[in-house]
């Protein structure tokens, strides 16, 4: 009787009904199985198109691995160390940074950022130098030096990256007085050398300098705010493992993911609720599936008494139309899964969906992944067969009714 029930489902989906509204209204079903499919797929590959450019862009200012210390702002480690550090395999190039909060004058106008001090491996430990949108990834030159803004500081300073002439002064303070009636900061200025423009939250903090200027304005010679390491990602486990074994307990490894976890795990939040919302929105849909099958019952009462009196038991017949259910949804996802295709093809080829002016792309990202489909699918069939349990029900109820008549 199985394949019997699924030939059956087959025919009363694509078979003649006895009035065209069994049709139109079966045909909507599909219509919003298709849109619903479309959509949740289309929603999935939006928040995975932002996660991949919002990743692509903190790489930029992440290292692949960043060494800090367990608590406090600073640590020290020896130059045995750092060396051996250096040696390890797989590991590419070592920056040592240092970082603190400052006030930053220029011209009259004040912030507060972070004043950042890098050497001279942190370009290539990070890739950031081509990000530089104005003037040039430059820290010093001979006695001179230099700033590398992020793109918000430089509008929050009003600063013209062409004037050579005025400093940008930067203010720290001190971590002990000197004599009563002594200022409590000192400052020291920088020139402006280039803008740089990666994500916004760096933009609108970060202010990069050198190593040597950044840790004389912190008078912190020897220790560091963290070694930042570019290394061979494939072999990553391998090597942050290596890097234990020198560093110890005394200082926190973290790989790319954990250097912004909590931002990654709200984007994830927001990407399942918003998935949430749609699932619920596919319930609704499937109301217009609920009413198609119970019309096909009703339409087809005769053919179920029949099929009763030549043996089939009332599960058969629930049987039947809960297979029809699924054809239906089945139907709907096929085209759902074609229709997100073709939208995704549209955005990724023409951004016709664009974001809001000011924004590092001009159109909404998008991106697929094989896991989004072994979540919507089995989703919407789900919904498809919760659809399909009352009209089931009534169908294997029906000869009650026809004896009634």
């Amino acid at each position: 009787m199985k394949g019997l029930s699924f030939d059956i489902a087959r025919r009363y989906l694509f078979g003649k009904k006895s009035t065209n509204s069994i049709n139109i209204i079966t045909a909507i079903s599909v219509f919003g199985i298709s849109i619903g499919t479309a959509v949740l797929i289309l929603i999935l590959s939006v928040f995975n198109g932002f996660e991949s450019l919002i990743s692509s862009l903190f790489n930029a200012f992440n290292p692949d691995v960043k060494i800090v210390a367990v608590e406090g702002k600073f640590f020290h480690i020896d130059s045995t160390s750092i060396y051996q550090l250096k040696q390890i395999d797989g590991i590419e190039h070592l920056s040592k940074t240092i970082e603190e909060v400052a006030l930053f004058e220029y011209k009259g106008t004040q912030e507060i950022g972070i004043i950042k001090g890098v050497d001279e491996h942190f370009a290539e430990a990070t890739g950031l130098d081509s990000f530089v949108i104005n003037g040039q990834f430059i820290l010093q030159d001979r006695n001179i030096q230099y700033a590398v803004l992020g793109a918000g500081m430089r509008n929050k300073l009003s600063l013209n990256i062409d004037d050579k002439l005025s400093p940008l002064s930067v203010y720290m303070p001190l971590k002990k007085k000197q004599f009563l009636g002594a200022k409590e900061y000192k400052f020291m200025d920088l020139y402006p050398g280039g803008i740089f423009s990666v994500q916004s939250d760096n933009d609108f903090s970060y202010i990069l300098c050198s190593f040597d200027f950044a840790s004389r304005l912190l008078e912190e010679r020897e220790r560091y705010s963290a070694l930042e390491l570019k290394i061979d990602e494939s072999r990553s486990r391998e090597i942050i493992n290596k890097i234990k074994e020198i560093t110890g307990d005394d200082l926190k490894i973290n790989d790319r993911y954990q250097q912004d976890e909590a931002f990654l795990k709200v984007m994830e939040i927001e990407k399942w609720i918003s998935f949430l919302i749609t699932g619920f929105t596919m319930l609704l849909i499937a109301f217009n599936l609920v009413g198609a099958l119970w019309m096909i019952v009703l339409d087809k009462r005769k053919d179920i008494a029949i099929l009763k009196s030549m043996g089939c038991t009332t599960k058969d017949i629930r049987s039947i139309f809960m297979k029809l259910g699924i054809l239906i949804s089945g139907l709907g996802v096929v085209t759902g899964i074609g229709l997100a295709f073709l939208l995704y093809y549209i955005q990724k080829q023409y951004g016709i969906i664009g974001v809001p002016s000011g924004f590092l792309i001009d159109a909404y990202p998008v991106h697929l992944r094989v896991t989004d489909f072994l979540i919507v699918i089995p989703t919407v069939f789900i919904i498809g067969l919760l659809a399909a349990v009352l009209p089931s029900r009534k169908a294997g109820n029906s000869d009650m009714v026809l004896r009634s008549q």
